[in-house]
């Protein structure tokens, strides 16, 4: 009988694990270091286990849209709640009132809705990824320049 390979015992039982590593935003390399197997030996891993590309794919698929949703927000602006929180004192004593666990008791004093202005950096990154034809800063411009001689000008 042979004995299980160690993809069986070493990467197999920590899918879960390695999807959340991706998540997490580990490298390929951290995540071959933390399986304790070469790189060499993650990237073919990679290409010949579907269920291992598959977890590497969710988590980093996952937290891809989180970050371009937060990205999309700021780009676009949004608006939020900002609360005030201050101690609660005592009126007579003016000393700060203490709940059951011995911390001061804090309450909210002011609630502001707010409004964050788009921001230009966001859009043009966006813009740039999503649309790298009309707005990357290199343009392709034809600089081709045909040069006569002094000498075909004199004789033509």
């Amino acid at each position: 009988m042979a004995r299980p390979g160690k993809y069986d015992t070493h990467v197999k039982p920590k899918l879960n694990r390695i999807e959340a590593w991706a998540r997490d935003g580990l490298t390929d390399e951290q995540i071959a270091h933390n399986l304790g197997i070469a790189t060499s030996t993650y990237y073919d891993y990679k290409a010949n286990n579907e269920e291992f590309s598959e977890a590497l794919k969710n988590g980093k698929d996952d937290i891809d849209i989180i970050v371009e949703n937060a990205l999309l927000k700021k780009a676009l602006g949004f608006e939020f709640v900002e609360e005030t929180r201050e101690p609660l004192y005592n009126p007579v004593t003016g000393e700060a009132l203490m709940g059951p666990d011995g911390k001061a008791l804090i309450v909210v004093t002011k609630v502001v809705r707010k409004q964050a202005a788009p921001d230009t950096t966001a859009q043009i990154f966006w813009l740039k990824n999503r649309r790298p034809q009309a707005w990357r800063d290199k343009q392709e411009v034809d600089t081709t320049v045909t040069m006569k001689s002094k000498l075909e000008d004199f004789f033509s």
